[in-house]
């Protein structure tokens, strides 16, 4: 197999003074991802408030719509690139702070002592607070992921590291609280204003990181080259740029609609132990994180330089599904949790992997002026998938 060191000896290419570029993008990665970490890992706190409404494939949908809504406004309106980075992540990451406070804010005023006793409306502005964070994802996500696609390609690898590493944080502190609190209605309420309440103050620094950015002298003379050669991106330019990359964009829409399909509804819900109980699908998602986060550092070591293959190894990805399909309803000994824990982690290793590669890879397979609109494109078919998979998802239940 072919393979490339990421670290590039390109003499362009200007020293990053302790590496705090890298870093910041890798924190603001962790914080684009971090408020649907929370809200997913609170989901025995929501499934206790709305036992009838499903809630793991419910907020998967109006997450993924809403972000996807934002990402194709990015795209179809030229006009978005003439707002600053700095504007947009400050927007975004208020957006997610104001979203995360909506659920305490309620427990908080509801004038009942019981916690499944809510206001009249409170579903539906839980389900609100779920569309707003999905649009500030669109924004922060889309805005970030189409800079890092202008830089070189360390900036792409820390943010998508970044993404997972939240998810580790939000497990972690999921199997802490799980550990150490009652599994009583007092116990899910306090899991999980400390799940909003960690996430609201990283998202508080990751405003700073983001005013930081800006400052540092290595991204400022990045940005002053990128601005004499880019040009204004328009819709107008989308099928032209989708056509130069459509091969990756199909693979990463392929990549996330088989992820978001499986998990975490799938792993949420469909699956029990007798011996683990109600840590099994804690620990599996904790699994799949830590898989995750694992396949998106190794691109920082090493990358597939054929696309042909990283699109190949995408598409069979495909191959889960009736390989979950046989661990549900096949065989009695697929059914034990070995075998889903190996697939478990091979879901998340994959996805983290072949992520990381195409978004590594397609900025660099066109011209600069087009390589911020190109990443933005492929982060719109990354939400497209994560659309489709959010659907799909609710096919295990039928």
């Amino acid at each position: 197999m072919e393979v490339v060191k990421l670290v590039s000896s390109d003499p362009s290419e200007r020293p990053d003074t302790y590496r705090v570029a890298y870093i910041i993008h890798f924190l603001l990665g962790a914080g684009n991802l971090l408020p649907w970490n929370a809200l997913i890992t609170a989901v025995d706190y929501f499934s206790y408030l709305y036992p009838t409404k499903h809630i793991e494939r419910v907020f998967s949908v109006a997450y993924m719509i809403s972000s996807v809504m934002v990402l194709l406004a990015m795209i179809s309106w030229g006009g978005w690139s003439k707002t600053t980075l700095r504007l947009r992540m400050n927007l975004g990451f208020s957006m997610f702070v104001m979203s995360l406070m909506v659920a305490p804010v309620i427990d908080w005023t509801s004038s009942s002592t019981k916690l499944n006793e809510r206001p009249s409306g409170a579903y539906g502005l839980t389900v609100a607070a779920v569309v707003i964070c999905g649009l500030a994802d669109g924004l922060v996500g889309g805005s970030l992921i189409g800079s890092a696609g202008k830089l070189p390609k360390q900036y792409m690898q820390a943010v998508f590291a970044g993404t997972a590493s939240s998810g580790i944080l939000i497990s972690i502190l999921r199997i802490i609280t799980k550990a150490s609190l009652p599994q009583t209605p007092k116990g899910l309420k306090i899991s999980a204003h400390l799940y909003f309440m960690v996430a609201t103050i990283f998202l508080l620094f990751c405003i700073v990181f983001s005013n930081l950015q800006h400052k540092l002298p290595v991204m400022q003379q990045y940005r002053q080259n990128v601005h004499q050669e880019s040009t204004l991106c328009t819709g107008t330019k989308f099928w032209a740029v989708a056509g130069k990359i459509k091969g990756a964009a199909f693979g990463i829409f392929i990549i996330y609609t088989v992820t978001l399909s499986i998990f975490p509804g799938f792993i949420a819900e469909d699956l029990e132990s007798k011996l683990l109980r109600d840590w099994y699908p804690i620990l599996l998602i904790a699994v799949y994180n830590l898989a995750d986060l694992m396949g998106k550092s190794l691109t920082a070591f090493y990358v597939i330089q054929s696309m042909t293959r990283a699109i190949w190894a995408a598409t069979s990805r495909l191959l889960f599904y009736p390989l979950f399909v046989i661990c549900l309803h096949g065989p009695k000994w697929l059914k034990t949790e070995v075998p889903m824990v190996v697939l478990t982690f091979l879901l998340g290793f994959s996805n983290g992997y072949l992520t990381s590669v195409l978004m590594i890879l397609t900025p660099k397979s066109v011209p600069l002026s087009e390589a911020e609109f190109s990443a933005i494109v492929m982060t719109g078919f990354l939400g497209f998938g994560l659309v489709c998979g959010s659907v799909l998802g609710w096919f295990w239940i039928l």
